[in-house]
């Protein structure tokens, strides 16, 4: 190549938005497709989640082979909602979506066929690529068809995907295993898929294919991005089984990972036509949203994870049983949601306060879980989920408003592969934090009630220390989960604190119209 070649093509102008098509009954149903999608989305990856044990009892696979399963799906995951975006903007919202929902339920109908387990893993992976496609979407068609009034009622429904369906995993899970089967883990979404393929492609307008964007197409950053992103995920979900940073494996995959990322976010700064566009981040609401996006998402998988594995260990509950807890959490979303994107859909009401009232209840719930003991039992627990009812949407929707107020319509697909990325990997983040937390806490306590029980007789006369063993087990997770309530609550205040120094007012879409 000659010395006078420039890296880069010429800035390539900013594409104007397609032309927006009337809202109608049509859009309508094109939007609540990709809404169930999405949802099929979420569910699909929780409910294997939950009931993998069941699956590696049927096709007789280990611990470590099952985490792998997991690994593999969400790194899958993560790096096609960092593309995802691009992808639908040059080959068309609407043959973009229909394809990966078609990929998506194919890849689960084959998952529980596979004859072994390399076959398995590819299946998952592909999976993976396809569910991960989809969240990206429900972004863009609210951001780009709904009409102002409505925009942040759409953008509600995307809220549910961070409030809505991680609480109905457990659920399914144990309604599939106990009652229809393990296959039924991959299965259950492939007829709801259909149906929203279906409503995506009568309902979204078809726009023409821009072949024309490779062009320019961002090679280096796929190159660099998509496996920075894998080895990161990986990473985290492998850590604490590999015991972390004393695991070459795991020093190669954050090490490696994380030095890709760098030279990936520099790549896309100077790209003309890249997949992040990183210049958006000089938004400060954008930067605050994401910043405390990943902190939420740390807390809603906690207030999940925490009642469900208390259960589990102290009460012997299976996830049937547990289930209620989350349905009386879960349920009233659909209900919350619409109301709280109302109040936030007033002029006069500052979304960042909203979210403040949010971060607070959430905050004032794990308080409240903090003072659990092992006598508590599923009852307990349900006066704490009603807190988490309107915590959640409070806490999410402001997000939504201060993401995506201000942007150029052009930028709608940027913004979408930013959030969703940061949404995908913190909840990835959020369960290696909470892995750590979990051992070190149950070992500190362990290790204190061990060193009482020297000095100090817990039991009476004649216990067996089978007994006396498993009451120190028992008082020991208690005091791990109120450890992690309490560390829940702490992420929260702090996320309050951000408010008034990053984030600037932010009126309703309806306002401005």
């Amino acid at each position: 190549m000659p010395a006078a070649t420039a890296p880069f093509p010429p800035q390539a102008p900013a594409a104007a938005a397609p032309p927006a098509a009337a809202f109608g009954a049509r859009i309508l149903t094109g939007l609540i497709g990709v809404l169930l999608a999405v949802i099929l989305a979420g569910l699909n990856e929780n409910v294997t989640k939950m009931a993998l044990a069941d699956i590696r009892g049927a096709l007789g696979i280990g611990y470590d082979q099952g985490t792998w399963f997991v690994a593999v799906y969400a790194a899958a995951s993560v790096c096609a909602m960092a593309f995802a975006p691009w992808c639908s903007v040059t080959f068309s919202l609407r043959r973009f979506t229909t394809a990966m929902l078609v990929a998506f339920a194919v890849f689960g109908a084959l998952s529980p066929l596979a004859r072994d387990y390399p076959t398995l893993l590819a299946l998952r992976t592909l999976q993976g690529l396809a569910g991960g496609a989809l969240p990206p979407m429900l972004m863009t068609v609210a951001l780009r068809f709904l009409p102002a009034n409505i925009k942040l009622y759409g953008l509600g429904g995307y809220a549910l995907t961070a409030t809505f369906a991680p609480s109905l995993g457990i659920p399914l899970a144990a309604f599939c295993t106990e009652t229809l089967g393990w296959r039924w883990t991959f299965w259950l979404v492939i007829p709801p898929a259909a149906v929203a393929a279906v409503m995506v492609w009568r309902g979204l307008p078809q726009d023409p294919l821009k072949l024309e964007r490779f062009r320019v197409f961002d090679w280096r950053g796929l190159l660099l991005g998509a496996p920075a992103l894998a080895m990161l995920v990986i990473g985290l979900l492998q850590g604490e089984r590999l015991d972390w940073l004393n695991s070459p494996l795991i020093r190669v995959l954050l090490g490696g990972g994380g030095a890709l990322m760098a030279l990936f976010l520099l790549n896309e700064w100077f790209h003309p036509l890249p997949f992040f566009k990183i210049q958006l981040l000089r938004n400060r609401n954008l930067s605050h949203a994401l910043l405390t996006l990943g902190g939420v998402l740390v807390v809603l998988l906690g207030v999940i994870l925490i009642p469900s594995s208390f259960l589990a260990q102290l009460r012997g509950y299976r996830p049937l049983e547990t289930a209620p807890v989350l349905l009386a959490m879960g349920l009233p979303q659909l209900i919350a949601l619409p109301l709280v994107a109302a109040l936030c859909n007033l002029r006069r009401v500052d979304c960042r306060w909203v979210l403040a009232a949010g971060l607070g209840l959430l905050a004032l719930s794990c308080a409240l879980g903090s003072q659990l003991t092992p006598a508590w039992s599923r009852e307990q627990f349900y006066a704490l989920e009603a807190v988490q009812i309107f915590a959640q949407p409070m806490a999410v929707i402001p997000l939504l408003m201060l993401a995506t107020g201000g942007l150029a319509p052009q930028d709608g697909p940027f913004a979408s592969a930013w959030f969703n990325t940061i949404k995908g990997f913190a909840a990835v983040a959020a369960t290696g934090l909470l892995d750590v937390l979990t051992t070190w806490r149950r070992h500190h306590h362990s290790h204190m009630l061990a060193d009482q029980l020297g000095s100090f007789p817990l039991s009476a006369d004649g216990e067996s220390a089978a007994t006396l063993a498993r009451r120190v087990q028992e008082q020991a997770t208690a005091l791990t989960s109120a450890d992690l309530y309490l560390c829940m609550a702490a992420v929260a205040l702090l996320l309050i604190l951000l408010i008034p120094f990053v984030a600037t007012r932010i009126y309703p879409p309806r306002a401005a119209a």
